[in-house]
């Protein structure tokens, strides 16, 4: 498998429509063996990155629509009213040449806002959009083509720290690395903390990282945003049990599950479940997995944070801030940081 890996790295093309996609065999493995994992837990989760397979990133894309969702409005003003200070906050050497690399692309419908601004002022960058749905980025890319068609692209398929490997191994240029949507809220305190380690291990001194922190602010509105009237949302967390039947052979029951928001306005964290409407087994070939009545899975947790939370982050992973850039309600922030 090591070697169908390998095999796969050096096919790869550095010209502008170029996909590194790894072997599918690779991708099933993992997705058996985590979802196994997480089920095996107690208590029972599930990897949110799975969420998105091709119906995963439809219902997403509704959510992102959905008058509850704000976090989408609130980062899309960022983009759309505030491109030049962001800009400025980016780029300290215009003449430098840079790779823009943003970790869960999805359909690029914020950052498209730079990439314009940036092509306009004939900026010499190559944006790499990593992403583990290949739909998605088939989509970010073909609009993208269509859109911005001087833009030099190149997308990458798989996990964030992998396929930014990967993209350090195409050039030596300064990395812009771009974290949108409040991502880093999909993690655990300890993981957040472990995760901007990591990322600065992978990066060189000076290089730059702008993060989408979702800002805490009155609960009713969170929660609201997060278990929606209409049932896309519990649609979109159901949808992972069809994948994993689909893909993995399961045998979930998806009318015994049923969808379950809180959020605590102290640690900020936003967590969504799946709970069990009755004792039941679901089986995976010769796994069998056993459910009690009332039992939950844990789906997603979306934390929210404050500023002296996110500037600890920065301080504690060596960086420093450059600046905050704050959506008009103050509810949302683009961070961004560079490497010490």
């Amino acid at each position: 498998m090591e070697e169908i890996a390998e095999k796969k790295i050096k096919e790869v093309h550095r010209d502008k429509q170029s996909t590194y996609i790894p072997p599918k065999r690779c991708i099933q493995e993992n997705f058996y063996s985590d979802i196994i994992d997480g089920l095996s837990y107690n208590p029972k989760k599930l990897p949110s990155k799975y969420f998105y397979d091709e119906k995963g990133d439809q219902l997403f894309q509704q959510i992102m629509s959905m008058p509850e969702y704000y976090l989408t409005r609130c980062e899309l003003d960022i983009f759309s009213n505030k491109t030049s200070e962001l800009a400025t906050g980016i780029i300290s050497d215009s003449e430098q040449p840079f790779d823009l690399i943003e970790l869960g692309a999805g359909d690029a419908m914020k950052s498209s806002f730079l990439l314009k601004y940036l092509v306009r002022e004939d900026m010499d960058f190559r944006y790499i959009p990593i992403d583990i749905s290949g739909n998605i980025l088939s989509i970010l890319n073909d609009n993208l083509r269509k859109d911005i068609p001087d833009l030099d692209i190149v997308p990458l398929e798989g996990e964030y720290f992998d396929m930014l490997e990967k993209a350090n191994s195409l050039s030596k240029r300064k990395k812009i690395v771009l974290l949108l949507g409040s991502n880093i809220g999909n993690m655990e305190r300890d993981e957040i903390h472990d995760f901007f380690k990591q990322l600065n291990a992978k990066l060189n001194k000076g290089d730059i990282i702008v993060i989408g922190f979702d800002l805490k602010k009155n609960p009713s509105i969170i929660l609201n945003a997060y278990n929606d009237r209409t049932g896309i949302t519990a649609a979109f967390n159901l949808n992972l049990l069809t994948r994993i039947n689909r893909e993995l052979g399961a045998d979930f029951d998806l009318r015994q599950f049923q969808h379950y928001q809180n959020y605590d306005p102290i640690s900020g964290a936003c967590r969504s479940y799946l709970v069990s409407l009755k004792d039941q087994k679901v089986t995976f070939g010769n796994q069998t997995i056993n459910f009690r009545e009332n039992e939950p899975i844990e789906m997603e947790i979306s934390q929210k944070f404050s500023l002296p939370e996110i500037e600890h982050f920065a301080q504690y992973a060596g960086f420093d801030t450059i600046t905050k850039i704050t959506d008009a309600q103050k509810w949302f922030v683009d961070a961004v940081w560079q490497v010490k």
